[in-house]
């Protein structure tokens, strides 16, 4: 496994804090806040931002009978406690029993769904390749194609980021990048990188990825903003 540019950003992130930590200790002793450093936390959906949610005209992404699992979703996140898709569960409380997943343990594929049209987004798909099952939480760390820059949470995504979903060996959680063209300047690819974050937003080991379609081939696609779903017992947008 390759690790990506998402785990070099991290770690010259965690550097540039270490040394705004340095230069508070030898500044001002003044309680007033300044030199700081803050942990924000993630995967919390924010009600003050306007992203339109995707959708799809005709509900149909062109993909294979393997693509459909369940009924139709019209957000992800995790919308109740107890059991979700096969191995997979939603635990609210800690469990001392299961470990964080590193993202070591985990396959991913990326599928490339609603191709040019309104609701055009990644499907990721994560599968726990171990022998023991383990937990994830929040969202991914996404980079798209040659962009550093690490794709915020979808501001209408549902709730349930805090929670921890217990992925069994062979069991499998879904997120998406919801693709938006327009208002600025697009670009196009079909790679990008992504790694699993906790629910501090602390970012693990990172892959690179391509992106297919339904049939298997490689598929650009364009942006010129995205957003990222939480991780979801179910397909997100699943019509």
């Amino acid at each position: 496994m390759r690790t990506s540019r998402i785990r070099t950003t991290a770690l010259a992130a965690a550097a540039t804090a270490a040394l705004a930590v340095s230069l508070t200790a030898c500044g001002s002793s003044d309680d007033n806040g300044a030199g700081k450093t803050e942990v924000s936390t993630v995967g919390k959906a924010t009600a003050d931002k306007t992203t339109e949610k995707p959708g799809t005209s005709d509900g149909s992404d062109g993909s294979n009978g393997s693509d459909q699992a369940g009924p139709s979703r019209s957000a992800s996140g995790s919308a109740a406690q107890g059991s979700g898709a096969s191995g997979t569960t939603v635990e609210a409380t800690r469990s001392t029993s299961v470990r964080q997943c590193d993202g070591t343990e985990m396959s991913y594929s990326v599928l490339h769904r609603f191709a040019k049209q309104r609701g055009e987004h990644l499907l990721i798909t994560a599968t726990n390749a171990d022998a023991k099952p383990c937990w994830v939480a929040s969202y991914p760390s996404v980079m798209l194609g040659k962009s550093a820059n690490v794709l915020p949470h979808a501001s209408k995504d549902a709730p349930g980021g805090t929670d921890r979903i217990t992925v069994k060996p062979g069991g499998k959680v879904y997120s998406a990048v919801n693709l938006f063209t327009g208002g600025g300047r697009s670009q196009t690819s079909a790679d990008l990188s992504l790694a699993l974050r906790d629910r501090t937003g602390d970012t693990g080991p990172g892959t690179d990825q391509q992106a297919f379609d339904a049939k298997g081939a490689p598929s650009k696609f364009t942006w010129s903003s995205a957003d990222v779903t939480n991780w979801n017992t179910a397909k997100p947008y699943d019509f």
